[in-house]
C-alpha cells in the first residue's frame, strides 16, 4: 500500500485529475458549445474523448516520473523529505514505469490521431512531447528560461489538442464544407485564450518555483533565471508577467468576450474576483517572500488562479 501511495505521489495524481478535467472542461464547456451554436452538434465520440484525455495524462504522468528521476540530486537539498526515488523506488523502476506510461500515452494518441484520419499535427505532436519531456528533464531544466518555457508550451497544449481534435472531427464528416466554415477558427480562438492563459500562468508559476528551488539549483551550477538574474530581477520580471497577463485579460474583456462590463454581470464578478484580485495578491506575496516556504505559497496561489480561469469556461458558455 506504501509503495502504491509513493508511486501516485511520483505520478502528481493531483496535477494527473486536473488534466483530465481540463481536457472534459474545454469539450464540454468550450468546444460543445461553440459546435452547438453553428447547429453543429457533439462531434467528438466519447471513446475518442477518452483516448485523448489517457493520451494526455499518461504522458504527463511519465514525464513527472522522468523528471524526478534526473532530479534526485536536487531534490535531496532542496526537498529531502520529498524523495521518492532512490529512497522507496529505485531508479531503474522508475525508469521503467516512465517509458510505460509514456508508451501508454503515445498508443492513446496515436489510436485517436488514427481513427479520425487526422493530418499530421495530431500525430506528430503525441510522438514529439514525450521526447521534449525527456530532455527537458535532463538538460533543457537547467538551459536558462528554455526550461521554463517547454513546461509553459506542453501546459498550453491541452486546449489546442481538444481544438484540433474536434477540427479533425468535422474535416473527417464535412471535409467539402471545411473551406466555408468559420468554425475550426472560432474554436481555435476561443481554446487558444484558454492555453495562453495556461500558458503565461504555468510560465509564471514556474519562475517562482526556481526562486523556492535555488539553493539545489546553484548547488549543482542550473542555469535557472534567480541563479543567473538574482532575486531582484527575476521578481520585477515576474512581475512584468502578471502585468502583461492582466493586459490580456483586459483587452478580451472590453473588446472579445460577449458579456456587460458591470458588476452586475457573473462574468465580471467572476474575473474580478476569481482571476485578477489573485494575480495582484501574487506581486505582494512575490515581494514579501524570503524563505522557500513563502514562494511556495506564492506558487500555490498562481496554481489555484489557474484552476479557476479554466473553471471561467462554465461561466462563458452563457454567452457563446
Amino acid at each position: 500500500m506504501e509503495l502504491l501511495k509513493d508511486i501516485l505521489r511520483l505520478m502528481r495524481w493531483s496535477n494527473l485529475l486536473f488534466l483530465a478535467a481540463l481536457v472534459w472542461l474545454m469539450e464540454k464547456w468550450v468546444a460543445v458549445p461553440l459546435l452547438d451554436k453553428a447547429a453543429f452538434g457533439e462531434q467528438m465520440p466519447w471513446y475518442v474523448l477518452l483516448l485523448l484525455m489517457a493520451a494526455i495524462v499518461f504522458i504527463a504522468a511519465g514525464g513527472y516520473v522522468i523528471n524526478d528521476y534526473f532530479d534526485v540530486k536536487i531534490d535531496r537539498i532542496n526537498r529531502p523529505d520529498e524523495v521518492i526515488v532512490t529512497r522507496t523506488i529505485s531508479k531503474p523502476a522508475a525508469m521503467r514505469l516512465s517509458i510505460t506510461l509514456s508508451g501508454i500515452g503515445i498508443a492513446c494518441g496515436l489510436a485517436c490521431a488514427a481513427i479520425l484520419h487526422s493530418s499530421l499535427t495530431l500525430w506528430i505532436i503525441f510522438l514529439i512531447v514525450p521526447g521534449l519531456l525527456w530532455f527537458y528533464s535532463s538538460s533543457y531544466k537547467r538551459l536558462f528560461m528554455v526550461g521554463n518555457l517547454i513546461i509553459a508550451l506542453l501546459a498550453a497544449l491541452p486546449p489546442i489538442l481538444v481544438a484540433l481534435t474536434n477540427i479533425a472531427c468535422l474535416n473527417a464528416r464535412y471535409a467539402g464544407l471545411m473551406p466555408y466554415l468559420t468554425l475550426p477558427h472560432d474554436l481555435l480562438a476561443w481554446l487558444g485564450g484558454f492555453a495562453l492563459f495556461a500558458f503565461l500562468l504555468t510560465w509564471i508559476r514556474e519562475i517562482v518555483k526556481d526562486m523556492q528551488d535555488q539553493m539545489g539549483d546553484r548547488e549543482l551550477e542550473c542555469h535557472s533565471m534567480p541563479v543567473v538574474w538574482g532575486d531582484t530581477w527575476t521578481k520585477v520580471f515576474v512581475t512584468c508577467l502578471i502585468v502583461l497577463t492582466l493586459a490580456i485579460i483586459g483587452h478580451l474583456w472590453y473588446h472579445v468576450l460577449p458579456f456587460p462590463i458591470s458588476w452586475t454581470s457573473l462574468s465580471t464578478r467572476y474575473i474580478a474576483l476569481g482571476v485578477v484580485i489573485p494575480l495582484l495578491s501574487v506581486i505582494g506575496l512575490l515581494w514579501a517572500a524570503k524563505i522557500p516556504s513563502d514562494y511556495k505559497t506564492c506558487q500555490q496561489v498562481v496554481k489555484l488562479t489557474m484552476l479557476l480561469g479554466m473553471l471561467y469556461s462554465i461561466v462563458i458558455v452563457r454567452g457563446l
